[in-house]
């Protein structure tokens, strides 16, 4: 059943009464199910659910500032005061750890506060003002142009965030941030949390006195409720986390509507990470240490692990190969987010260990519940040939990649795919090389990072956690940071209209204080 209890907005799921089809919370240490079950929204829901966005998208994107940073405010709010039980559940149904579940959280209710800051400020908007000029001729006229919310969004849910990149995430945050109603499609791997965030974000709607249908949360089975939520003619964005499979498919629906729409995913990478020889014998066992730390970290489920490192061929290469194996082999298995995630890692790995093109170095073999780090080395030569066995393996497991000069590592990153980051170590004498790989990477990545991992993502203004395809379904987002509220906004421009006619942000006097381009300059 659809319910709603507070007026204020719609949560298209319900709690089954007997009802089919249901699906169920799954404890993912061990498989079990548990209660509560969950209905599947049907198409009645979703029509509901969007029908709402749109009646309310008129008055959501004319609230002052203020207003909409209160709601994001007031959501933390209501995050947080779910205390240990939001904790435990997400534990429970993702065999996530304590303190990485309080830090995501942490994360979440930070992003929401981080873009209340945005939409307070103000200049996000790109208020540009070129005022007439009668006298010229011919005639200056007066135009005036702005930032402005594209209407109801579509949000996935990711499986390896539950919190962060889920029902109340950085793609909501930013949606809402710029004005517009979200629909969220809930994960099966998670419902009980994304039932809480939910609840959450109705009770924040709720106190601050947004407009219902501001936000509605959705629950399907398989594949179907997606498709139609972004073929729906009502959604006029979505933001997307998850596989390049699940991402491409999505993406042509959206491409292939009679209006086509913006579509944001965020999908496949394997941060290549570049060691040089100069790094190598000046820090070797550093790099080897933190480099384990990196692709084992989250067990390897998190979009920044590195997937690809390269490194030359010498003896510094060979004691730091040996070295990363070892730790590796001394890493216990952890248990990964839901047995498809498991048993996709484990079939990937398989794979790879049994193809010739490849050495293991560290003996792999496939585990019940839990996740087994696996190594492995080829050629570059051998890559470049097969540039495949660059996909990515979605878990705690890396490839060693042996190049023989710094023309065949830059060779490397002109050939590969995108990815969100590239790292570079480098040392004594390596100068020439990085500058020959920073012009490469600057046309595949979003972050380059230097003498360092990329795990471990600041939400900043300046941060962009985006690629090149298969990265991401477009280069020129980011889905963290400041400029990822740009998603679900676009320019639209005023000539010479009524000033009570425009956004208080255009009008003369700039009565909304906001940072402008007035005539060329910038000015308040």
């Amino acid at each position: 059943m659809t319910f709603s209890l507070t007026g204020q907005s719609i949560i298209g799921f319900g709690r089954t009464q007997n009802t089919e089809p249901v699906f169920f919370g799954v404890n993912a240490a061990n498989g079990e199910h548990f209660e509560p079950a969950y209905r599947a929204a049907t198409s009645e829901d979703l029509e509901r659910a969007i029908g709402l966005a749109i009646a309310c998208f008129p008055d959501y994107r004319e609230l002052g500032r203020r207003r909409r940073a209160e709601f994001l405010r007031a959501i933390a709010e209501r995050i947080e005061a779910i205390g240990d039980p939001l904790v435990e559940r997400v534990m429970q149904e993702t065999a996530l750890p304590e303190a990485r579940v309080r830090g995501e959280r942490a994360r979440t209710c930070g992003q929401l506060r981080f873009f209340a800051g945005i939409v307070e400020e103000g200049s996000w908007v790109d208020a540009r003002v070129d005022t007439a000029d009668p006298s010229r001729q011919p005639p200056k006229p007066d135009v005036r142009s702005m930032q402005r919310p594209l209407g109801p969004v579509a949000v996935f849910c990711a499986s390896n965030f539950p919190l962060a990149f889920s029902v109340a995430g950085g793609d909501t945050a930013s949606a809402l941030a710029a004005g517009n109603p979200v629909v969220v499609n809930a994960h099966f791997a998670h419902p009980g949390t994304a039932e809480y965030c939910g609840l959450a974000i109705r009770d924040a709607a709720e106190r601050t006195g947004m407009p219902e249908g501001v936000f509605s949360l959705l629950f399907g089975i398989g594949f179907e409720l997606g498709q139609k939520l972004v073929a729906n003619e009502g959604i006029r964005a979505v933001g997307f986390t998850g596989s390049q499979r699940g991402g491409t498919a999505l993406w042509k629906i959206a491409q292939e509507r009679a209006e086509p729409i913006p579509f944001y995913a965020e999908m496949s990478s394997v941060n290549p990470v570049f060691v040089l020889p100069g790094a190598l014998a000046e820090r070797g066992p550093q790099i080897a240490a933190a480099l384990h730390g990196s692709v084992t970290l989250g067990v390897g489920q998190f979009c920044t692990n590195p997937g690809l490192v390269l490194l030359p061929h010498n003896a510094e290469a060979d004691r730091f190969a040996g070295d990363v194996a070892q730790r590796l082999r001394e890493t216990k298995p952890a248990v990964m987010l839901n047995a498809g995630i498991l048993q996709n890692y484990g079939r990937l790995v398989g794979a790879r260990t049994e193809d010739s093109r490849v050495r293991s170095l560290v003996e792999w073999g496939p585990e019940a519940h839990a996740a087994r780090p696996a190594l492995f080395e080829t050629e570059a030569a051998t890559l470049l040939a097969n540039p495949q066995l660059a996909e990515e393996v979605f878990g705690p497991s890396t490839m060693l990649v042996r190049y023989v000069d710094g023309v065949q590592a830059v060779e490397i990153a002109h050939r590969m795919e995108g990815n969100l980051t590239a790292s570079i170590h480098s040392g004594p004498g390596d100068e020439d090389s990085v500058r020959e790989l920073v012009a490469a990477l600057e046309t595949k990545v979003g972050r380059i990072i230097f003498n360092g991992f990329p795990t471990g993502l600041e939400v900043c203004e300046a941060m962009v956690h985006g690629g090149p395809w298969p990265a991401t379904s477009d280069g020129r987002s980011t889905s963290v940071g400041g400029r990822a509220i740009d998603r679900f906004a676009r320019p639209v421009c005023y000539q010479d209209a009524p000033q009570h006619l425009l956004p208080e942000e255009l009008r003369d006097g700039n009565p909304a204080g906001v940072m402008r381009m007035v005539n060329g300059e910038r000015t308040r």
